[in-house]
This record gives structure tokens, C-alpha cells and sequence, in this order.
């Protein structure tokens, strides 16, 4: 910028001031729960008896059979509490169905001598009220730490350690694994205790409530499970915090204008700037092996992607393979979400590794040999913890499994050991990013961009600390609190900040803002996303052990997460004019060089506030998420989001950082292949969400208010209907997605990246 379009006048501390009052109160409140998650989680007892006094399992058995849970990934399978994967039932509404099935046969025995099939319509009607009263009772007793059955819940057990025996070891394999996937009789029996205890959960009444550890989830009328009163009054009350928020932000956006990227006028070629005259450091040259392995990864997860599809469709063989055999659906399901951490968290990485030293303004000694250190470790995490998920799965690393093997928790799934590794890896990134940036930090040209692409990235290692905080034992309510601080506050919040502030790094040095709008920016930002994220994060926790305190203030929290979302679609227009944006001086467009990375910037922008905020708004109220959640409307957010969002992003940043890491020749060869992965990845992912997710989601939430959560999770629904034709369909979308977006875009990468310069550079 020249000095007559520089604004000399520093940035207000107020901005900094109310990012500070957002994190203080955020996490004040958060820590507030997560306290109470402790106290209030439902209780292990340390005997469960029967109403003779006989023991029918322990406190032990009960944490024994989480760790069979976990070890082998059937979260990665089916869900429990409604988390997990789509393929396998809900174990816990599954038994609880069974359980009042079994129930109802054994009092029309007692009463009638007949099976309730048998009984008049009257009789059936008097049976079933008195299974209910029988079912819905907590009694626990704290003094003794005892969990007395009812001799109705005693006989399910009874009868579901045979069943759930012969699904996880039958002749016939449980849809996805193989069979006799556990063989061990004892395992089986402690993983059954441990479905009993966490079926207990959803039904016993809290002591002096009228309503479940789980707020009455799931919806099962046989025993009575439908919404509380606090899941429709926060609903609504969710509604009216939208509705105030959007309201305010636009009132201020309406009085403000000059917030969002267009920011100040008075832009200058970015030719005339640092970017055009800036030489590559060695490091910077490295970081491109970033971005291959970063297609590498994202054409893994997207093959993986599509044979998870097929498992929808044809369970028991890939086109007459048996698939089962060698990449189970829990297995293929786990590298599939562990790759796309993988391959967004590198790319991201690489272009924080790629822009610090040209914020800094020169490289420090060692850079090169530290970026390569760092690549190698990150090859080392993803190849060791994939095949240890292959191990621990296959029981293959005896009582190391959790370590080693798999972790067993949906995102979390690399065994402790590699996330140790995974951890201190992003320590020396943070090294690695400091002593680039140090130099610009104590200058004032840059004011205070520098610093907060610094403390952006001190974020991503300090917030993967909550991954640490529990054992394979650990509470399964508290397990999933942690999980969640990490899937949303990190990946969701810290990360797309460390995000937004690449952004604004970048087109700063495109000569696209000043740095003055950049920082701006970056503070408006970070006080929209986390004034509602933070405390958002709980709408996750609805129905995992949490109380209507969390509930009412998620829902809140979690609506104004929508406002900065819609605000995206300005950010896209904003994009779309700086695209086209010509030079004050010389009238050539400002971003001609970087025009597809800023594309798949605006594609960042709709997808945000369509998959996060349209998608994720509708999830994300109570009285909704009650009845879909692990239905296919949760995947259709997850697609968009994860993807369209966090996807989108790492794509930009690797677009941008190729684009000048090669000349103009270089790119010529590539760039058709990016244009064409561009619509491919984006048309692809359209249909996805219009030929399946989103009618299909739909269909699976009208079947389980129809009747009842647990018919719309058993095989028999997915592989029929309308519902499974649209799986198929959907088969168009994926082949589109894989053939026309992911492969072009591994092509012209590699193609780039290793295509000689004229002077004979790589």
C-alpha cells in the first residue's frame, strides 16, 4: 500500500480487549460443564444384582467391556448414545428396544400363559402399559454402590448375551466386520455388561428428576423415552438467540461497512509488493513435498469414502468381492476420518510453514533441515497409527491396544502413543513457526498480523491437550466431553482461526488488504466464531450423560454459531469482487496470479454457511437432534461442513502456496487440472448432499418418529425402500467427486510439483 491509502492510525485495543472477554466467558462456561459432566455422569456401580441378591456382572465387567467397545472400533460401527458411525445399529437403543420386547413376552407369559403376539388387542394394551413402570426406575443405590435389576432387566440380559454373542461371533457376520469378529466368550460377555449399563443410562430417571442421564434419549415408546419439556423449551428459546443475534451483527455490519475483506480502499499490484519480489527460501521449496503428501492423503480418503458408500448399498461384497476380509467397514471408516485430519491438518501446516518466513522477512539457519524433520514425523504418525488401527482391531497388540492400536473414539481413534507423537510434533511446528515470524514481530510494519499468526498456531498444540485427559475406563460421558473439545473446539474453532489468519496473511501479501483491515478482520473473526463456538460445542452433549444445564445454554450458544456462518456469504462476495479487482495504478486485476485460490475461497463461503449453518442449524436444536441424531442428516452436515468447509480451506491454502511456488510455465501444464478438480470436487459434493444425504436424512427422520429410533438404525430399513435407491444413486455423486475432483487435483498437484523449471529447478 502506498502512503496515501495507508491508514496510520493503529488498530483500537478494544478489539483485542473483547477477544479476550469472548475466551474468559467462553470458557468459563465450558469449564463450568465440563465440571459438571464430572459429577453428574451416570454411575458405575461396582455390582449390578439381580432381584434374588445374585451378582449378574460388576463395575468391573461394566469398564472391561468399554475396552472391548473400544479395542475394536465398533464406535467406528454402529453408535452408542447416538454417536459413532451409521452402518451398525445403535447398540444402546437396540438393546433398549429388545429389552422392552423381551419384557412384554415375558409378563404375557406370566399373565396369559401365550406370547404377546398371541394376546387380544386389550391384552396386548395392558401388558404394554406394564412395561414401562417396570423398566423406567433408578435402583441404584449410592450407599451401597449397588444396581439392583428388575427381573424383567435381569432376563434381557440374560437372553442379549446370547444375542449379541451370535451378531459379533455368529456364523453369520455382523453387517461390515467379519466373521466371528470377537471370539472370545468372556469379551462378550463384558461388552453385553457394558450395553446393559449403558442402556440403564437412557432410561433410569436422575435422582429427583422425571428424566434420564440421557434427557430421555432415545425415542422409544414402548418403554415411555420421549422428549422433556427442557428439549422444546430450549428449542425455542434457541430460535429467539438466533433471530437477536443476527439481528445485532447486521445492525453493526449496516453501521460499519467498512468490515470484511473489502476493508479500506486503495490497493496496489500485488507485483509491486513483497510477494513479486520475494526469492524462495529453502524451506519454502521443501514445503511442497507438504502438499504431496497432502494429495496422497486426500485421494485415500476419498477412495475410502466411496467403498464406505458401498457398504450401504452391498454389505456383504464389493461387486462379488468380500471386502470384509481385508478392510472391514469400522477399519475403512477410521482411516477415512483419520485422513482427512491428516491431509486438511497438513496442508494448513505447510502453508503456515510456507508464509512465516516471508511475514518474518527472512529465514533463520536450519529451516530446511527442521521442515523435512517435521515432514518425516508426520509420515511416521499417519503410517504408524494406520497400521496400528489395523492391529488393535484384529486384537493383535494384546493389553498395548490402546496405546499402539486403536483408541476407539470416533475422530480420536490413533492409539495414545501416536497422538503423544502427534503432539509433540506440533510443538516444533510451533518452533519451527516462531523463530520464522520472530524477526516481524517486533517490527510495526505489519502491526500486529505477525503476532497473531503466532498466537494462532500457539493454539492448535494447546488445544489438542484435551485429547489426553481420559483412559480407555474413564466414564464414557466424560470420554465423550473430551472427545468433543477436540473435534469442535480445535478442529472447528482454533483451526479454522489459524485458518482465517493464513488467509488474511496471504492476501495481505497479495497487496489485497492492508494490514490493518487483515488484523481487523482476523479479531472479527475469532470474536464471532467463538463468542457462540466455545460454549456451542455442548449442543454435541445433549444426550450423553448432560443435564438441562447444558442443554439450555448449547442450544443458545450453539444458535448464534449460525450468525458469523451467514455472514460467509458476504465474505464469498467480498471475494468475488476482490477477484475482480483492478490496480488503482496500472488497471490490471489485483489476483489474476491466485483467481483458484480465491475460488476455492468463495466455495468456502457458500459451503460454510450451507453445510455448517443451514445443515448444521438444523441439527443442532434439541427437539431435532433428538430424534435424527446418527441419522444420515448428521452425516449430510458432516459431508458439507467437513469438507466444503475445512476441505475448501486447505485446498486454497495449497493452491496458493503451488501457485507461487512454481512459474508461469510450470503452472500453464497444471492448471487445467486444477479448474477441472475445482467443479468436480464442488458439483460432486452438491449431489451428494441432493441425491442422497439430505432427501435420504429426511426419510430416516420421518421413519423414526413413525416408529421409533431403533427401526430406523436396524439393516433392515437402510437396505430397503426408497432410502436404499437413493444410496445408489448417490453412487453418481461419489464417482463424480472421486474421477472429476480428487484425482484432478492429485494430478495437477504432482504434475506441478515435479514438473522442471527452465532453469532446471524442481
Amino acid at each position: 500500500m502506498n502512503a496515501a491509502h495507508q491508514d496510520s492510525a493503529p488498530l483500537s485495543p478494544r478489539w483485542r480487549q473483547a477477544l479476550v472477554l469472548v475466551m474468559v466467558f467462553g470458557f468459563s462456561l465450558l469449564i463450568w460443564v465440563t465440571a459438571k459432566t464430572y459429577a453428574g455422569a451416570p454411575p458405575i456401580p461396582a455390582r449390578v444384582l439381580g432381584e434374588a441378591g445374585q451378582t449378574l456382572f460388576t463395575g468391573e465387567d461394566i469398564k472391561d467391556g468399554q475396552e472391548v467397545f473400544l479395542k475394536y472400533g465398533l464406535m467406528e460401527h454402529g453408535t452408542l448414545w447416538g454417536h459413532g458411525a451409521y452402518l451398525g445399529p445403535d447398540y444402546t437403543a437396540e438393546y433398549l428396544h429388545r429389552l422392552a420386547e423381551i419384557g412384554r413376552e415375558s409378563l404375557a407369559q406370566a399373565r396369559y400363559g401365550k406370547g404377546f403376539k398371541d394376546l387380544s388387542e386389550g391384552q396386548g394394551l395392558e401388558i404394554g402399559a406394564l412395561v414401562a413402570p417396570q423398566i423406567k426406575q433408578n435402583r441404584y443405590d449410592p450407599g451401597t454402590d449397588t444396581l439392583r435389576f428388575s427381573s424383567l432387566e435381569a432376563e434381557a440380559f440374560r437372553i442379549q448375551s446370547e444375542e449379541w454373542k451370535t451378531y459379533f461371533s455368529g456364523s453369520e457376520p455382523a453387517v461390515g466386520l467379519p466373521a466371528k469378529f470377537i471370539r472370545d466368550e468372556r469379551e462378550l460377555r463384558q461388552l453385553t455388561a457394558y450395553f446393559a449399563w449403558a442402556t440403564w443410562a437412557t432410561v433410569a430417571p436422575r435422582p429427583g428428576k422425571d428424566y434420564s442421564y440421557t434427557n430421555n434419549w432415545p425415542y422409544e415408546p414402548l418403554v415411555g423415552n420421549a422428549p422433556t419439556a427442557s428439549t422444546y423449551l430450549w428449542s425455542a428459546m434457541s430460535l429467539i438467540a438466533l433471530l437477536g443475534g443476527l439481528g445485532l451483527i447486521l445492525f453493526i455490519f449496516g453501521k460499519f461497512d467498512y468490515l470484511g475483506w473489502g476493508g479500506e480502499a486503495g490497493w496496489k499490484h500485488a507485483e509491486e509488493g513483497r510477494l513479486h519480489a520475494w526469492a524462495l527460501t529453502p524451506s519454502q521449496k521443501a514445503v511442497g513435498l507438504y502438499f504431496a503428501v497432502v494429495v496422497l492423503l486426500f485421494l485415500g480418503q476419498a477412495a475410502l469414502g466411496g467403498a464406505l458408500a458401498h457398504y450401504r448399498v452391498e454389505p456383504g461384497g464389493f461387486y462379488g468381492f468380500d471386502l470384509t476380509r481385508f478392510l472391514p467397514y469400522n477399519l475403512a471408516r477410521t482411516w477415512h476420518l483419520q485422513l482427512a485430519i491428516f491431509w486438511i491438518a497438513t496442508a494448513w501446516v505447510g502453508g503456515g510453514l510456507f508464509l512465516a518466513p516471508l511475514v518474518g522477512g527472512s529465514e533463520p539457519k536450519g529451516q530446511k533441515a527442521g521442515v523435512l524433520l517435521l515432514l518425516g514425523a508426520l509420515a511416521i504418525v499417519v503410517f504408524g497409527s494406520l497400521f496400528g488401527e489395523f492391529l488393535g482391531i484384529n486384537n493383535k497388540l494384546g493389553s498395548l491396544w490402546f496405546w499402539l492400536g486403536h483408541q476407539g473414539s470416533e475422530y480420536l481413534d490413533l492409539g495414545r502413543f501416536w497422538q503423544l507423537l502427534l503432539a509433540v510434533g506440533l510443538i516444533f511446528w510451533l518452533f519451527l513457526m516462531f523463530r520464522a515470524l520472530r524477526p516481524a514481530m517486533k517490527g510495526t510494519e505489519q502491526g500486529e498480523l505477525p503476532s497473531l499468526f503466532f498466537y494462532a498456531a500457539i493454539a492448535i498444540p494447546l488445544f489438542y491437550v484435551p485429547a489426553l485427559f481420559y483412559g480407555p475406563r474413564t466414564n464414557f460421558a466424560v470420554i465423550d466431553n473430551w472427545r468433543f473439545w477436540i473435534i469442535h473446539l480445535w478442529v472447528e474453532g482454533f483451526f479454522e482461526l489459524f485458518a482465517t489468519v493464513l488467509v488474511a496473511v496471504m492476501f495481505y501479501q497479495l497487496g489485497l488488504v492492508t494490514a490493518k483491515s487483515a488484523t481487523r478482520l482476523v479479531y472479527l473473526d475469532a470474536i464471532l466464531y467463538l463468542a457462540g463456538g466455545i460454549m456451542g460445542i455442548g449442543h454435541h452433549w445433549y444426550f450423553t450423560g448432560q443435564g438441562t444445564l447444558n442443554m439450555g445454554l448449547a442450544a443458545s450458544f450453539s444458535a448464534l454459531e449460525v450468525v458469523p456462518l451467514t455472514l460467509l456469504t458476504l465474505d464469498a462476495w467480498d471475494f468475488i469482487r476482490l477477484q475482480d479487482k483492478n490496480c488503482e495504478d496500472c488497471g490490471r486485476p489485483l489476483a489474476a496470479k491466485q483467481r483458484w485460490a480465491i475460488k476455492f475461497l468463495i466455495a468456502v463461503g457458500v459451503w460454510n454457511f450451507v453445510g455448517a449453518g443451514v445443515f448444521g442449524f438444523l441439527i443442532n436444536l434439541p427437539i431435532v437432534s433428538y430424534f435424527e441424531i446418527g441419522t444420515t442428516l448428521t452425516a449430510n452436515h458432516g459431508h458439507a461442513a467437513m469438507f466444503g468447509v475445512f476441505g475448501m480451506l486447505a485446498l486454497a491454502v495449497l493452491v496458493f502456496c503451488l501457485r507461487e511456488l512454481k512459474g508461469d510455465r510450470a503452472w500453464d501444464g497444471a492448471e487445467t487440472f486444477i479448474r477441472i478438480g475445482f467443479w468436480g470436487l464442488n458439483i460432486g459434493l452438491g449431489l451428494m448432499m441432493l441425491l442422497d444425504l439430505f432427501p435420504g436424512g429426511v426419510i430416516q427422520l420421518w421413519d423414526v418418529l413413525a416408529h421409533g429410533y431403533w427401526h430406523a438404525r436396524r439393516l433392515t430399513f437402510i437396505m430397503g425402500g426408497t432410502f436404499h435407491t437413493l444410496e445408489w444413486i448417490r453412487i453418481a455423486a461419489d464417482m463424480i467427486f472421486l474421477l472429476a475432483g480428487a484425482l484432478p487435483i492429485a494430478y495437477g498437484t504432482l504434475k506441478l510439483l515435479f514438473t522442471q523449471e527452465p532453469n532446471g529447478q524442481a
